[in-house]
């Protein structure tokens, strides 16, 4: 104990107190004094001291407790703003509208200033002009007469059935002055039909067999024509037959069990396995035309390229997988493929598939193919519907920049109607994109540079502007050439087959199932592409098919869609 305290307690002894505050008697000398109040400051530091050590630790629980409460805070922050980015979607997915076009809401505001447009005056000038020249073409235009729906006559060429309706009381007083014709449009069911093939055999007669004998000719007594080369060798399968079941499944999505349903209603039942086996022959004898096909697509110098999933059973995990079908189409010659490698979307994949390939690729902003960058003779574009969907994603959350980065894009698709109203060539409408299109493309870059520190981080418009900059280079460079497209819908439209097909047969069997499916989608995509029956360009095809594939001399381009029309028998 100090001395303090010791002096303490023997005050305490000698002088009475009556409260924790000594009562000090003003008559007692300065020592005394001094002495009490060195001692009540003494026990008052040592109380302090004990509560400030006590406290210390309490203090550090609390700071510590309110630190993991702030990360909790910040983590549920971020789940909310995901989820309710989520539920943003949703909504806009499945109620309301699915068109990427965007209306503003006052169709006069074609243009709204934001502060950071830095733009040069006689940038400003060109821009101000070229907007101004595409909205005065959009306000002349001139509207669309509206059809309203004739009820067209039944073609002459559909077989007629009469049937007689008499009416009622009808004697010989009364006397016939004319009828009454009603054309209604029925149906039957699909048919099945024996195809008999007669080769009649023929014998030499004999009064000739006997000249030809003293002659010492060589002759054949007995002719019988050469049966035609089936498609399926050992099979009675017709190729009309086996085009019906391809397209049931390739191009209407029906599964073969669905078909194998609609024949047994007509009172025929094929096996399934037999019906198996005519698909995957059907597959094997077109596969020679299908990579004839791939040929003349990559030898084209303007292709567009996108991927789309397919599930594929694996038959080690037990399950379907996703897999992906990779589609290439050549615009200027209205072609596609598809192509299946073990349903890889890997880099590798689109390298070996266009590793000698020299021209213009459109893609999407998919990173495996910004290799093409750095490859020499060839340029990559890219898809402004894609870089449009990703602003309009963003409207909920930031309207104004959204709707501004909309309103920017919709007059670059201005422009191409333009073009197309007035039918310009490819020339034209180069020389137009570069008067009008280039113009507020630039400025575009330069406000998306100024916005972007506005945006909320990691959010929608963040990620639109982010997404449209990384890739302006290659969304920029469709004004170089007429022929280029705006954006990659083509291909899109090609892929719209797969997703159906998904849908109903829901999956492939297996490698081999895809591969074919992927043959088949290319040539009945290069149908529709073309506008060509493909009934009748498939039954053709598959009759035809094995001379060529006997006689290597025969092109097999001869057979495919967009020639088939000029070189059909």
């Amino acid at each position: 104990m100090t001395f303090s305290l010791h002096l303490h307690q023997f005050l305490l002894s000698l002088t009475p107190v009556k409260s924790k505050v000594f009562q000090v008697d003003h008559s007692t000398d300065n020592n005394t004094l001094i002495e009490t109040l060195l001692l009540e400051r003494d026990e008052l530091y040592q109380e302090l001291s004990r509560l400030r050590g006590n406290d210390k630790g309490t203090l550090e629980v609390a700071r510590e407790k309110n630190r993991k409460y702030e990360a909790i805070l910040k983590e549920k922050d971020n789940l909310i703003k995901q989820l309710t980015d989520q539920l943003a979607w949703y909504r806009r997915k499945f109620w309301k509208p699915q068109s990427e076009k965007y209306i503003p809401q006052d169709p006069n505001q074609r243009r709204i200033e934001f502060d950071g447009l830095d733009v040069l005056p006689e940038e400003e000038a060109s821009i101000k002009e070229a907007e101004k020249e595409i909205i005065t073409y959009v306000r002349n235009k001139p509207a669309k007469e509206k059809k309203h729906p004739v009820r067209l006559p039944l073609p002459d060429f559909l077989r007629r059935e009469d049937e007689m309706i008499e009416p009622e009381g009808i004697d010989d007083n009364w006397v016939r002055i004319g009828e009454e014709v009603t054309e209604v449009l029925a149906h039957k069911p699909g048919e099945l039909f024996v195809r008999r093939i007669i080769r009649p055999t023929y014998v030499l007669k004999k009064n000739l067999q006997k000249q030809a004998e003293i002659n010492e000719e060589p002759v054949v007594n007995i002719k019988t024509a050469t049966l035609p080369l089936m498609p399926l060798p050992r099979s009675n399968a017709d190729a009309s037959l086996l085009a019906e079941l391809l397209m049931g499944k390739y191009m209407f999505h029906l599964p073969m069990h669905r078909q194998l349903a609609i024949f047994k209603l007509t009172g025929m039942s094929i096996p399934a396995s037999t019906v198996n086996g005519w698909t995957m022959g059907s597959c094997d004898l077109v596969r020679a035309l299908y990579h004839r096909l791939r040929e003349i697509v990559l030898s084209s110098d303007y292709i567009q390229v996108d991927e789309s999933t397919v599930p594929v059973i694996n038959n080690e995990k037990h399950r379907a997988v996703k897999a992906y079908l990779w589609m290439v189409r050549s615009v200027m010659k209205n072609l596609v493929f598809f192509h299946y490698d073990k349903g890889s979307r890997a880099q590798k994949v689109v390298l070996e598939l266009l590793r000698d390939y020299q021209g213009a690729i459109q893609t999407d902003g998919y990173e495996a193919y910004s290799i093409y960058e750095r490859k020499k003779g060839v340029l990559l574009l890219g898809c402004w519907a894609h870089a449009r969907r990703k602003f309009k994603e963003a409207v909920k959350e930031d309207k104004d920049g959204a709707e501004y980065g909309l309103g920017q894009i919709g007059m670059l698709y201005k422009v191409e109607s333009m073009a197309t109203d007035q039918q310009m060539t490819h020339e034209q409408r180069a020389e137009l994109r570069k008067r009008l299109a280039y113009p507020i493309l630039c400025a575009f870059e330069k406000w998306i540079v100024s916005y972007y520190h506005k945006v909320i981080p990691k959010g929608r418009m963040d990620k639109a502007l982010r997404y449209t900059y990384s890739l302006f280079h290659r969304l920029s460079r469709y004004h170089l050439d007429g022929r280029y497209q705006i954006d990659n819908n083509l291909i899109e439209n090609d892929v719209r087959p797969l997703a159906l097909g998904r849908k109903n047969y829901m999956f492939c069997g297996n490698h081999v199932a895809a591969e074919n499916a992927a043959i088949m989608y290319s040539l009945l995509g290069c149908c529709k592409a073309n506008d060509v029956n493909p009934r009748e360009w498939l039954t053709d095809v598959l009759t035809r098919i094995p001379t060529y594939n006997n006689d290597y001399s025969l092109d097999l381009a001869e057979l495919l869609p967009h020639n088939w029309n000029r070189n059909k028998v």
